[in-house]
């Protein structure tokens, strides 16, 4: 049967190209016929399995045919991958329920892990006949259903390449890459084990699940390498981690060398290697020469639980991995099934006589014939007892390869047999017809299989999606010593992408055995985590994971670790000194509870007292010839003033109300303005008085006492309209400031308008300033009468205290704010106090003598 016309010339030349003929050595009796074998059937599954490894490829001299290549290595794990499709097919001959009255056959090809021969496996099933031509099928009954096949991915995309143009269904049982699941190109290719895709997204989990931010990437240089590294590099960028470094292992391992240093040097303590156990070997043994310890290698399904790799010799290296492997299950009945085969009567007699001379140490009979006579050296009854022995063949501890092709077995025979058991005008093809199950296309049950489900004796129910996928499932297997010191992997969790609890992976981290047998998790970053009050600050041109901690800035906090900003706190918190939490602000004022308060207060209030004191000295003395000379009424309102001035400053003492606010810069400004209006009708008085007593002078009118009371009512109405204009217009106010300390609240009174204030201030340094000058013109006028000096003094002193607080007041915040002005009211009164009352106290107290009438006029100076 002509397949199709068009390609045939494509094929033929890959033929020509690959159909380099491979034999088994002929000085190794593990050796077999070049060809496969076939068990007869209704419908026939093909299958490509690898029963030999480690092909020699001879040298090529393009002077002759070319040398056949030798297989020499026989594996138990493959041949057991045989027994179980043997053994998933006579179940179903046996079963009632799954395509009664068909017998499934199969074709079963060892491909010896040579691209060439899986070629020349896949064309020899496709024709139907012992030779190979491209392009044709030579037997049309019995139908080629499906072919199993192969375990590695790079030959499963050749095949798959092949199979697809004809629609061909393909189930391997082994082949993860995830360019097998691009549908165009792959049309009919399905697989019972997950894409890397999947496994990738595990192992990303697995990274973060255990902190480790900083991790190097190994694979093989092929289609399963670079595919899974390229899907993983992808997967942990999501998750936040970096990669330290990529290496690919060369063909002919020309960089094994170098890859080993790079491990070795490298910061990253955990490599993730993607590659098969043979690739990983020469690797490992450079590793050893390097003496490289400390690091854990998280491993691929490919050679996560590798029986090559499980020798004491890379214990030092491999203890401590963790990795995926496929989901490992049971199959009833298959351990009897194993130990009880015939070697006369099973399927592929050299195989079994290979199998048998690798088991036992003896060879069958009729493989032990020269020159028709029997040796009987070392001969094979054939009744040896296959119980009595332990290896990877009956090991059904695990099963997962196995279980696989078991698998692909149920998923092809249960699409059979719904095409089987298609109604009539219920089918789905072209006008609801059916195909038949002695000549259907392999179109048809492509279709088929798209919509299988299978739920197998583990409960576990098999389909594909959309790109031929079955559901993820893997084991979590860690490598650790048993009680016989001997390497083993133990399964430690899983990773379910359909798990009926939502969570896909999970692990028992308590079960786990990391490298010198050590619990705790190793840690694999490239810069330590920054603790709560720090955020991170990467390095540029360096990959994210690489970062200095950088404490938050002020008034700002990071609450978790390895924070990428920090976050301000509410305007009325501020952070505490670890910077992980914000906490309320203190709440600042003056108050009559602290000590800076209550000196203040007992200051104000002691200081209050002295101008009444001296007020109520002067009522006793006021007939005496001082305190008449120096205005006694305005002296009065002067000292009456000074006790107000020292009173006010108890309004900026406490927490600031706006009642407060409202008036205390007022009282402070009325307040001094009549002290200093007081002073200016003094000065006023003092030059008038003295003026007039010149010959002909007008300014005798000027030293009536009424005018001494216009100059203050005058000077203080000023100030009044100044501070009510204030207080109406722009009135201060109680606020809370964060600014000038933004780590404490400072409650205080806005004074609204500062132009206002410097004003105020601004009106009580002219009157000062006036009466300064008055009295310093006014300072060589007879001595004995003359209070001009100490007006001076008392002014110069008065401006001095003003003109510094200015200064100090804008260097100092908070609360010392409203003290240095409350310092600098209660310093200026008692200059005042000071300079102008003080000396008059003493005469009256200390120096009554001097305290009269001729003393004051200088007559007394005559009679000495």
């Amino acid at each position: 049967m002509r397949l199709m016309p068009h390609l045939y010339q494509t094929l033929w030349h890959l033929v020509v190209l690959y159909n380099v003929p491979i034999s088994y050595s002929d000085d190794n009796p593990t050796g077999l016929p070049p060809s496969g074998i076939l068990v007869p059937g209704d419908v026939l599954i093909g299958a490509v399995i690898p029963l030999h490894i480690n092909p020699i490829y001879r040298e090529v001299t393009f002077q002759e045919k070319p040398p056949a290549d030798v297989c020499t290595m026989f594996l138990f794990e493959q041949y057991q991958l045989l027994q179980a499709m043997r053994f998933a097919v006579d179940e179903i001959n046996q079963s009632v329920k799954l395509l009664p009255n068909i017998t499934l056959g199969f074709y079963a090809y060892d491909s010896c892990t040579v691209l060439q021969r899986e070629l020349e496996s896949t064309l020899w099933m496709m024709t139907g006949n012992d030779w190979v031509v491209p392009n044709y099928c030579c037997q049309d009954r019995p139908p080629l259903a499906a072919v199993i096949g192969h375990s590695m991915s790079t030959y499963s995309i050749l095949m798959a390449h092949i199979l697809g143009l004809y629609r061909y269904p393909q189930i391997s049982y082994f082949s993860t890459s995830s360019l097998l699941s691009n549908r165009a190109k792959f049309p009919s290719f399905f697989r019972t084990v997950p894409s890397d895709a999947f496994q990738s997204q595990g192992l990303a989990q697995m990274v973060t699940h255990f902190g480790w931010t900083w991790i190097g990437l190994v694979a093989a240089d092929n289609d399963y390498g670079q595919e899974g590294i390229k899907i993983l590099k992808q997967q942990i960028a999501k998750s936040g981690a970096c990669v330290a470094f990529i290496e690919y292992i060369q063909t002919y391992y020309r960089n094994i060398h170098n890859i080993a240093k790079v491990i070795k040097t490298s910061t990253a303590k955990v490599v993730v290697v993607f590659s098969t156990d043979v690739y990983l070997i020469p690797l490992l043994v450079e590793l050893l020469k390097l003496n490289t310890t400390g690091k854990v290698l998280v491993a691929s399904e490919a050679w996560s639980i590798s029986n090559v790799l499980s020798i004491d010799k890379y214990s030092s290296i491999l203890l401590g991995t963790i990795g995926f492997a496929f989901r490992s299950s049971k199959i009833p009945g298959f351990q009897s099934y194993l130990n009880n085969i015939d070697p006369y009567n099973t399927p592929g007699a050299s195989w079994v006589n290979i199998f048998w001379k690798e088991a036992f140490g003896c060879t069958l009979p009729d493989q032990k014939m020269v020159n028709g006579s029997r040796n009987a050296l070392n001969a094979c009854t054939g009744d040896e007892d296959l119980n009595s022995i332990h290896n990877l063949y009956n090991d059904v501890s695990s099963l997962r390869a196995s279980y696989n092709i078991y698998t692909a077995v149920y998923v092809i025979a249960k699409a059979l047999d719904d095409l089987m058991f298609c109604k009539d005008e219920e089918g789905s093809f072209s006008r609801g017809t059916c195909a038949d199950i002695g000549k259907f296309k392999t179109w048809q049950l492509l279709h088929y299989l798209k919509k299988v489900r299978v739920e197998l004796s583990d409960k576990r129910e098999v389909f594909f999606d959309e790109n031929g996928d079955p559901p993820a499932a893997y084991d979590v297997v860690n490598w650790q010593k048993n009680q016989e010191s001997a390497m083993v992997q133990v399964k430690v969790g899983n990773y379910d992408s359909v798990a009926s609890s939502g969570k896909t992976f999970s692990i028992n981290a308590s079960s786990v055995r990391w490298p010198n047998g050590r619990q705790e998790v190793p840690v694999s970053v490239c810069s330590v985590s920054c603790l709560p009050g720090f955020r991170k600050a990467s390095h540029r041109g360096e990959p994210i994971c690489c970062f200095e901690c950088v404490p938050c800035p002020q008034g700002e906090i990071s609450n978790n670790t390895d924070a990428i900003d920090c976050s301000k706190c509410p305007w009325d918190m501020w952070p505490n000194t670890k910077k992980d939490q914000c906490i309320p602000k203190p709440i600042e004022y003056l108050s009559y509870s602290e000590p800076l308060g209550i000196t203040l207060m007992a200051t104000s209030l002691s200081s209050s007292m002295i101008p009444i004191s001296i007020f109520k000295l002067f009522l006793r003395y006021k007939t005496t010839p001082i305190v008449k000379a120096n205005n006694y009424s305005v002296s009065c309102i002067l000292l009456l003033s000074l006790s107000l001035c020292f009173l006010c400053s108890l309004t900026f003492i406490g927490y600031p109300e706006p009642v407060k606010c409202l008036l205390r810069q007022a009282a402070f400004g009325m307040a001094f303005a009549l002290c200093v209006s007081c002073i200016l009708a003094k000065t006023i008085m003092v030059v008038c008085a003295f003026m007039a007593t010149k010959p002909g002078s007008n300014l005798k009118r000027w030293t009536s006492p009424y005018v001494s009371y216009i100059v203050i009512v005058t000077g203080s109405l000023l100030q009044f309209l100044l501070c009510s204009i204030w207080v109406v217009a722009a009135p201060p106010f109680p606020q809370n400031n964060t600014e000038t300390q933004p780590e404490i609240i400072v409650v205080e009174c806005h004074e609204n308008s500062p132009t206002a204030f410097w004003s105020m201030l601004g009106y009580l340094g002219l009157l000062a300033s006036i009466s300064f000058v008055a009295a310093f013109l006014a300072r060589r006028l007879p001595n004995n009468f003359n209070e001009a000096k100490f007006i001076t003094f008392s002014m110069l002193a008065f401006l001095s205290v003003w003109i510094s607080y200015i200064p100090a007041s804008l260097s100092s915040k908070g609360k010392y704010t409203v003290a240095m002005e409350i310092f600098a009211i209660q310093s200026s009164s008692w200059a005042l106090v000071v300079c102008m009352f003080f000396p008059k106290c003493f005469i009256i107290l200390f120096r009554p003598e001097i305290n009269s009438k001729e003393h004051l006029m200088g007559k007394d100076r005559g009679r000495e």
